[in-house]
């Protein structure tokens, strides 16, 4: 799966915590190195100590050695964090020129688990109201080695050195606290986002958004209902105005869970495809082709990353099982007639190999 971003390492000096793991955004992966002070412990236990899912938090990135903006200047809006709605934050638009998405020097209102900019998502997920982060990034490139995919770390000359700033944020969520409808509708809002960011161009981004919607939706494995099923309650309590909130939403049924995570591993492969991904992009289209063997989208995509990855057999099984599905598929006869003319320059050059052998 493409987003294996968090692989996160932490190690602890003096009065410091560093934090380290690989992270996504339209210009690629990048390496974050979070560096921060470890605060006073809070003095109300009771409270959030970080912030969670869902999470509206006010944050300002900025260069590392460029001027300080005024905070009353650059304060937007001016409602305290904890009474604002999410339809009072302004929505924050992404670059494809940058890695960072958020505005850098002013305070912004984020929220977290969205993933508008997984960077400053990273940072802001591990630190306390008031705290202040160095960060440096490094950014990686993706090179093919025998067909697979490794990542090469840049030179230090082409690494950039921000801060990130926590002021406050509004109460979140711990994944486990989620209610299963909760869940469910944050893997369809992450699932349109991937659509949206796809149609855009944005391919790193659609790619994190279907990918944060698959880690989501495998936690409800468990927790789906049969069709026409009415959610149960595991325990008869009193339920206040917040908890007959959460229970209006409904956990997926049988079918909107396994075909939901099809069409997402399958619109994740495509992703891959573009950004030349071979191998993650075939493991993803087979995994989709085994929860919907019907899915004609996922079997084209696994024949794709078959051929480019420059496996011809499972290529052609591939599109072979497309056209058995789909007779008139005009897809699936240029896929097959891409593999024959592969084999046919494959054994070409093996002919001409071995006539220089035997000559």
């Amino acid at each position: 799966m493409q987003r294996v971003m968090k692989t996160s390492q932490a190690a602890e000096t003096e009065g410091d915590k560093v934090t380290s793991w690989v992270s996504v955004c339209p210009r690629g992966l990048w390496e974050v190195c979070q560096s921060r002070k470890r605060g006073a412990e809070p003095t109300d236990p009771s409270g959030d100590v970080y912030p969670g899912i869902g999470s509206l938090c006010q944050v300002r990135v900025q260069r590392q050695g460029e001027p300080t903006a005024d905070p009353e200047l650059s304060l937007k809006p001016d409602l305290p964090i904890a009474v604002l709605s999410d339809a009072q934050v302004p929505p924050l638009q992404r670059s494809q020129d940058t890695m960072l998405q958020v505005p850098l020097g002013d305070w912004i209102i984020l929220r977290l688990g969205e993933g508008q900019c997984d960077i400053t998502e990273g940072c802001v997920e591990g630190m306390r109201a008031g705290e202040k982060c160095e960060v440096m990034l490094t950014p990686l490139t993706d090179r093919l080695r025998g067909g697979e995919e490794e990542q090469k770390r840049a030179g230090p000359d082409q690494s950039l050195c921000i801060t990130v700033e926590l002021q406050s944020f509004s109460p979140g969520h711990e994944s486990w606290q989620l209610s299963a409808g909760e869940k469910w509708g944050w893997v369809m809002s992450h699932k349109q986002r991937g659509g949206d960011r796809f149609r855009a161009g944005d391919m790193w981004g659609a790619a994190d958004s279907y990918s944060r919607a698959i880690k989501l939706l495998i936690t409800l494995k468990l927790h789906t209902r049969g069709e026409g099923e009415e959610m149960t309650p595991i325990e008869e309590e009193e339920e206040d105005e917040e908890t007959e909130k959460k229970d209006s939403l409904e956990a997926p049924t049988d079918h909107q869970y396994r075909s939901t995570k099809a069409s997402l591993y399958s619109n994740l492969s495509l992703c891959q495809l573009k950004l030349g991904q071979w191998s993650r992009a075939r493991g993803c289209a087979s995994r989709s082709t085994l929860l919907d063997p019907q899915g004609l989208k996922a079997w084209y995509r696994l024949g794709q990353a078959n051929l480019e990855a420059g496996e011809l057999e499972e290529a052609n099984r591939a599109f072979r099982k497309l056209q058995e599905l789909q007779p008139d598929s005009p897809s699936a006869l240029r896929g097959l007639r891409e593999v024959g003319r592969r084999e046919r320059e494959t054994n070409s050059r093996l002919g001409q190999r071995l006539g220089k052998m035997f000559s």
